[in-house]
């Protein structure tokens, strides 16, 4: 099975063959910007509960491709929508070499600060705010720059942790998983015994009553494990591929039976995977323009726009 790696590098090459399409995908990533909404009623979820949630995964700051200029403009959009809350899905830093310049965590931080929500902004990591972090590779523990800044600009960033949260006197748990791939790039340093810093178990132990549980999760994998005590998944870390073809993200592989690559998918929970918003290994988009994602909670019965 072709790795996504080795697809979008040899769709790079071709594309750099025909160059009204290498235009249009290289044009892509910072020219467009999408909204995505979603409304949903999981099982889960009480259907007179509304809540509005905005994600943005996937950011990947870097010069040309996600300025802060571009960043101010994400935020300025997700406020705009008026969400109840706002979760950020990982992968803030750069996961490509194509660049101009590589923007210091603290600059992109301090713009994120902007994001507003009355129950707040809530994040997780994703691997490449792992894998850039050479000293944390090199350690095999640590906190990520990444972290370090989010935190620092007064943004909670949960590591197989659980917040229980309320909206008009209605409470639910919002829990965000380690990410499952930390330490893949640490090989070229030493022997690692365990890719991920996720904990599943001991995240879903942190809920302590029957209110519903929103599931954060950077890679949308451990959807097949998710129980049926989870209304909701939010997942980014695909980028739908960054190339989608007809529906089909061919860059994405099967992984028992099912390709987690982008939408609402239903398994023992509802799973919405961000298509994100940066770019990595190529800075080309095609069929999968970034996107903010809305999902609202509560509604009377599936929809997508």
């Amino acid at each position: 099975m072709i790795s996504r790696r080795h697809f979008l590098r040899g769709f790079g090459g071709l594309t750099a063959a025909t160059a009204s399409t290498a235009a249009y995908g290289l044009s892509e990533p910072v020219v467009r910007l999408a909204l995505t909404r979603y409304d949903l009623s999981p099982r889960q979820w009480p259907t007179d509960f509304p809540l509005k949630i905005a994600a943005l995964a996937d950011i990947h700051a870097c010069d040309p491709w996600m300025s802060l200029d571009r960043i101010a403009e994400l935020v300025e959009r997700t406020n705009a929508l008026n969400p109840d809350i706002i979760v950020l899905l990982g992968d803030y830093v750069a996961g490509l070499r194509h660049v101009t310049r590589f923007i210091p965590a603290s600059d992109w931080a301090a713009v994120l600060k902007g994001l507003k929500a009355p129950l707040g902004v809530h994040a997780v990591l994703g691997n490449h705010d792992y894998w850039e972090d050479k000293a944390v590779q090199r350690l095999g523990r640590g906190i990520p720059l990444a972290r370090r800044a989010l935190e620092g600009a007064g943004i909670p960033v949960y590591e197989n942790d659980a917040v229980r949260l309320a909206k008009d006197g209605r409470p639910f748990w919002l829990a965000g998983l380690g990410d499952q791939l930390a330490f893949m790039a640490a090989r070229p340093y030493r022997q690692v015994t365990r890719i991920g810093v996720d904990d599943l178990n001991a995240t879903l132990a942190k809920v302590t009553d029957d209110a519903p549980v929103i599931l954060l999760a950077h890679e949308p994998d451990v959807a097949l494990r998710v129980p049926s005590r989870v209304a909701l998944q939010l997942s980014g870390h695909t980028h739908g591929g960054q190339v989608r073809l007809l529906g089909w993200s061919p860059a994405v592989p099967v992984k028992h039976g099912m390709r987690l690559a982008y939408g609402h998918i239903k398994l023992k929970c509802d799973v919405v995977v961000s298509g994100g918003l940066g770019c990595s290994i190529m800075p080309i988009r095609l069929g999968v323009p970034p996107e903010i994602v809305q999902v609202t909670l509560g509604a009377k019965g599936p929809m997508v726009s």
